[in-house]
C-alpha cells in the first residue's frame, strides 16, 4: 500500500510539472514593428500551444514612462502562432512596452521593450503631372498656315460685270462745274450753233425785205 501511494504521488507530481511546463508563459509572445504599405504597425505573435486567452496591451514609452496607450486585444495562441496587429504610425527609434496578462499564468511585460527601426515607413510620393510644352516664337512662326488650321485671306472674286461708267462720277473741270450742277450736257454747243444759224437766216430775210422795199419806192 505504501508503495502504491508513493507511485501515485510521483505520477501526480509529474503530471503537475508537465502541466505547468505546457501552460502559457510570457516567452510564448513576441513583438515586432513593421510596415503595411506606407503605414506603420506593431504585431504581437502568441505561440502558446494550449491556446490560453491572453490580453495584450501596447504602450508608447518615453524616458521609462507610458506616454499613451496604443491599443489592447485578446489573443489565443497556437502551435503555429497567432498574430494580432496594432495600427501605429511609429517613428524611428521609438520605444513601446507590451504587457501580457493570461490569468492565472502570465501578468508581465515582454522583455526587452520593443524599439522601432531607425528608418520610417516609406511614404508613397505622387509625381506631379508634367507641364504642357509651350510653343516658342520660332516654332509658331515656322508652322505653315495649313497645319495651324487657319487659311490666308483670299482675294475678292470678280462679279463678272463691267465697272460702272466713272466718267459721269469724275469731277468736271472748273469751267463746267455750273453746267454739271444744272443738268446741262454736251448738247449745249449744238443748241448754240442752231441759234446762231437762225439769227443769221432772220437777218438775211430782213435785209432782203428792205431791199425790195427800196426798189419799189424808186419805180
Amino acid at each position: 500500500m505504501r508503495f502504491l501511494g508513493v507511485v501515485s504521488a510521483s505520477a501526480a507530481l509529474a503530471l503537475g510539472a508537465a502541466g505547468s511546463a505546457a501552460a502559457c508563459t510570457v516567452n510564448d509572445f513576441s513583438a515586432e514593428a513593421a510596415c503595411t504599405g506606407d503605414k506603420g504597425v506593431i504585431t504581437v505573435t502568441d505561440v502558446d500551444p494550449a491556446g490560453v486567452p491572453a490580453t495584450v496591451t501596447v504602450f508608447l514609452e518615453n524616458n521609462g514612462a507610458d506616454v499613451k496607450k496604443v491599443g489592447e486585444q485578446v489573443v489565443r495562441g497556437s502551435r503555429e502562432g497567432t498574430t494580432i496587429t496594432f495600427e501605429e504610425d511609429w517613428q524611428p527609434n521609438a520605444e513601446y512596452r507590451i504587457h501580457v496578462k493570461a490569468v492565472p499564468y502570465v501578468d508581465e511585460d515582454i522583455k526587452p521593450n520593443l524599439v522601432t527601426p531607425a528608418t520610417a515607413c516609406k511614404k508613397g510620393e505622387e509625381e506631379p503631372p508634367a507641364p504642357a510644352p509651350t510653343p516658342t516664337p520660332s516654332d509658331s512662326a515656322s508652322v505653315p498656315a495649313e497645319e495651324t488650321g487657319t487659311s490666308a485671306p483670299s482675294a475678292p472674286k470678280s462679279t463678272g460685270t463691267a465697272p460702272a461708267d466713272t466718267a459721269s462720277n469724275a469731277p468736271s473741270p472748273a469751267g463746267e462745274s455750273n453746267l454739271a450742277e444744272t443738268g446741262a450736257d454736251s448738247n449745249t454747243g449744238l443748241i448754240a450753233g442752231i441759234a446762231v444759224a437762225l439769227v443769221a437766216v432772220g437777218g438775211g430775210a430782213v435785209f432782203l425785205g428792205m431791199r425790195r422795199r427800196g426798189t419799189k419806192n424808186e419805180g
